[in-house]
């Protein structure tokens, strides 16, 4: 598949949400890992309870919702200025290592890039500017225009509209394999990048292709990957 473009989602696909864990533990030692992980986990939990309910709050209040349950959880003392350093790593969170080649190659082979993601229209400035992404993507395409959270129908249709072609034209990727899911039910072209060697989910939809690194996109993007 040569598609006419990309669909990027952000967190845990272009930028490591796991990142967060060094700092985590410098503040508390030896809950560093277990910490990023019930904070990823009660993070996606929140945007789709919120969406369920239709009970919408920004990622950037949800973000720091699931950092404070998750300080609880695991009965840390989670000072001010320790939540606005966690907060504030987050909001500058590292890119994977092949980004910037495999970006660079999709962008040369002239794709259009995008990204579609859950995150503020600041957060995914930051990140960007932060990672040195800058300058790949033409449309930075947050769910807060619609207040809806993926995979609501309402979040994957930003894709077809700022894109202008049909979501089947449009390679869709991402690490998380329920959005992954909601976007091949959506009607997009999928790649499913699973970075931690995850099991598929039992939904009764699959992806059209997996990779586990952002060259393996690339790769299948350029029809190099069969």
């Amino acid at each position: 598949m040569r598609p006419n473009a990309i669909a990027f989602d952000a967190y845990g696909t272009l930028f490591d949400v796991y990142s967060v864990s060094a700092l985590a533990e410098d503040l508390f030692a030896d809950k560093g890992a277990q910490l990023a992980v019930i904070w990823r986990d009660k993070q996606i939990e929140y945007t789709r309870l919120r969406t369920l309910c239709d009970q919408y709050a920004d990622f950037w209040q949800v973000t720091g919702d699931a950092l404070e349950y998750a300080c609880e959880a695991l009965g840390l003392d989670l000072t001010a200025a320790a939540r606005d350093r966690l907060m504030g790593q987050y909001a500058a969170l590292s890119a994977f290592p092949e980004n910037v080649d495999q970006l660079h190659r999709l962008k040369e082979a002239g794709i259009t890039l995008s990204i579609l993601s859950n995150g503020t229209p600041w957060m995914l400035d930051q990140a960007i500017t932060a990672s040195g992404l800058g300058g790949y993507f033409e449309h930075v395409l947050s769910v807060d225009a619609v207040k809806q959270f993926k995979t609501a129908p309402q979040a994957y249709q930003m894709g077809p509209d700022a894109l202008g072609c049909a979501a089947k034209d449009i390679l869709f990727v991402s690490s998380n394999c329920w959005d992954i899911c909601g976007a091949t039910w959506f009607g997009y072209h999928t790649i499913w990048l699973n970075r931690y060697g995850h099991p598929m989910e039992r939904l009764g939809v699959a992806p059209h292709h997996i990779g586990s690194s952002l060259k393996d996109v690339a790769d299948y993007a350029l029809g190099i990957t069969a």
